[in-house]
């Protein structure tokens, strides 16, 4: 079964049985809504045989991130064990991507290349910033910050894993 990570549960919060959920995910509203089921993984995101899927019973926004509630999981210590854990969703329970949409965990491992030929790297990571998103690319023992926009990206080969850049001059020497 194809998964996505959707959330990072940072620790209980209160007696209630909720906990506090940092979504990671563009459709919070979808993912986590009242009667929708995730998984939980383990603390580096990765789904393990024998972990629980939960129900969520009640979900509202709390300060940057979302308050959830599962169902049957009544107090505090019942929901200890989500802390620091991330909440996984069936790829086919997500809404489908539309025209030029991909999810973000399909960048990691890339190979990021300029349009001139030059391997820069491989991406490492996805930081969801304003304006734009940016790239952690590492390659030659150099790491670069890239931003994921249209004026610099030229292609996205999600099948082929390559990534092509226009990079502005001085881009790669910082």
């Amino acid at each position: 079964m194809d998964v996505l990570v959707v959330g990072h549960v940072t620790k209980p919060h209160g007696t209630r049985g909720e906990v506090f959920v940092w979504p990671l995910t563009d459709r919070p509203d979808e993912v986590f809504a009242p009667d929708r089921q995730v998984i939980v993984g383990d603390e580096q995101g990765e789904m393990v045989a024998g972990e629980p899927t939960l129900v969520i019973e009640r979900v509202r926004p709390f300060k940057r991130g979302l308050l959830v509630k599962f169902h049957d999981l009544g107090e505090r210590s019942a929901v200890e064990f989500l802390a620091l854990r991330y909440l996984l969703a069936p790829v086919e329970t997500l809404a489908p991507l539309e025209e030029g949409e991909l999810f973000y965990h399909q960048l990691l491992g890339m190979e990021v290349v300029t349009v001139a030929g030059e391997v820069v790297g491989h991406v490492r990571e996805v930081y969801e910033t304003e304006p734009t998103h940016l790239l952690e690319v590492e390659g030659d023992g150099k790491r670069h910050l890239i931003p994921f926009a249209e004026r610099l990206v030229r292609e996205v080969d999600v099948d082929g894993g390559r990534l092509v850049i226009e990079p502005p001059a001085g881009l790669l020497e910082i």
